[in-house]
């Protein structure tokens, strides 16, 4: 029997763990999916199980080695950023994978402000907004401030893309998409690392910088694999439009984070984009991707759940509700704010709590949360479009199979190409792309993705 030539990714989420593989022209092959309980840190905030997920990903792989159909050539891993491991001397993790939504303590910020300038200038150099532990850098900076013994042990801070990567080579390196990523480490201007972390020595224990696109030939039981670096999740998932797509677009990338990035920005990111929450990306070639962000899929999971239990509807109910519209041009007659929303720093009006009392079903209370997440959608978007010369905007992500989000993304970009894409694959397939040289054709999305073109809403009265 003839082995099939394979290229396996890891493509680790906060909540899925996942396992593909492809064959030369990127079709999937085999998929595994694994949600894997978390453990807590020293504080008792929840954080990644990193003996768990090294458990699944070993017991995964030496499967698939031993497999009889498959030729597993080479391997590659994306994952969440603004995550570091950190190693001593002899490769043992010193501390837990901290959870980047944990926060740092205030007397540590202004401490670092105090020592580096003012807070709006270094995030417009960074293109980092101000966000806790989701600027990587300043965990480093927390580290070394509140914990010096364990800081002084530290060889290497690695990524946890490049963690992973690590556990398969024993090679530390660092990579542009993951430094690059809202970690308040990378001068956008200078390109290069930003000064206080030089002058903090931060430097030493990042490993060398290498371009994503490198691999190490190494041999794992005897077999001979090329090993990818790594690449930090939202990069990877642009990977496969940039490849095959040379016409400018957005790609917004929906889930926990809604994430519009555009790849083809000339703008500096500037003082006014730092305050709605823009930051830049790094591409895998080293340029900027501009980029907007806002919490949503975190925020309607928690929405969801309040209102599932104001009307007595079990959690998954709401994945059945399709657009109304007579239901959406009542709700937009009046228009006002009645959520109460937990984790979304945009700006807009602030509300003691949330009051349901005018929504007659759950259907009706849904349509107008998700009118009011919309509205913060419609500015990121807007946002990172700027001045680039942007007609299509391609959604992927959980929330394509959100009837009314989609639609009233229809209806509000409707001078847009809208394209909404089917694969479930995600950063995976960009994983496994930036480790291969093979050209794709611009053909690749369509045969690919199961693109779908949204038709914009007619909203006319009867």
């Amino acid at each position: 029997m003839t082995k099939v030539k394979v290229t396996a990714v890891f493509d680790i989420g906060k909540t899925n763990k996942k396992f593909f593989l492809f064959d030369k022209n990127y079709k999937e092959l085999l998929r595994k999916y694994k949600r894997l309980p978390e453990t807590k840190d020293e504080d008792g905030y929840p954080a990644e199980d990193l003996v768990e997920l090294q458990n699944w990903m070993k017991s995964i792989f030496e499967t698939i080695l031993e497999k009889d159909e498959y030729n597993l050539k080479a391997v590659n891993f994306s994952s969440y950023g603004a995550s570091f491991v950190h190693l001593d001397h002899n490769g043992k993790v010193l501390t837990p994978l901290y959870n980047y939504t944990k926060s740092i303590e205030k007397s540590v910020v202004e401490e670092f402000y105090k020592n580096y300038g003012d807070e709006l200038s270094i995030a417009t150099q960074t293109a980092s907004p101000q966000s806790g532990f989701l600027n990587s850098g300043m965990q480093l900076y927390w580290l070394k401030k509140t914990k010096p013994e364990i800081f002084s042990k530290i060889k290497y801070s690695l990524h946890l893309p490049q963690y992973l990567s690590y556990l398969f080579t024993g090679i530390p390196v660092s990579e542009y998409t993951s430094i690059g990523c809202h970690t308040n480490l990378w001068d956008y201007y200078k390109k290069d690392y930003h000064d206080w972390v030089y002058k903090e020595n931060i430097d030493r224990i990042l490993a060398p910088l290498v371009p994503t696109s490198a691999s190490m030939n190494t041999s794992y039981k005897g077999k001979k694999l090329k090993i990818g670096v790594g690449i930090h999740d939202s990069s990877s998932a642009l990977l496969p439009y940039i490849l095959s797509k040379k016409k400018p677009f957005l790609l917004l990338s929906t889930g926990t984070w809604s994430i519009a990035l555009n790849p083809f920005s000339k703008d500096e990111i500037t003082k006014e984009d730092i305050k709605h929450n823009c930051l830049n990306y790094l591409r895998v070639d080293g340029k900027p991707v501009k980029a907007s962000r806002f919490f949503m899929g975190n925020e309607y999971r928690l929405q969801v759940e309040k209102l599932g239990e104001y009307y007595g509807k079990e959690y998954g109910y709401h994945r059945e509700i399709k657009f109304n519209k007579n239901l959406y041009l009542k709700l937009i007659e009046n228009p006002s704010i009645y959520f109460k929303f937990e984790g979304i720093s945009l700006q807009r009006k602030k509300l003691h709590k949330t009051d349901l009392e005018p929504f007659q079903t759950f259907e009706e209370a849904f349509h107008q949360l998700m009118i009011e997440l919309m509205e913060l959608q419609i500015q990121t978007i807007r946002k990172a479009i700027g001045n680039s010369e942007i007609k299509t905007i391609y959604i992927d992500g959980g929330f394509t199979d959100n009837d009314v989000f989609m639609k009233l993304m229809s209806h509000h970009f409707s001078e847009f190409k809208v394209l909404a894409t089917q694969s479930p694959l995600g950063s995976a397939l960009g994983a496994a792309m930036v480790i291969s040289n093979k050209k794709v054709k611009t053909s690749f999305l369509k045969e690919n993705y199961r693109m779908k073109k949204l038709v914009p809403l007619l909203l006319n009265q009867d």
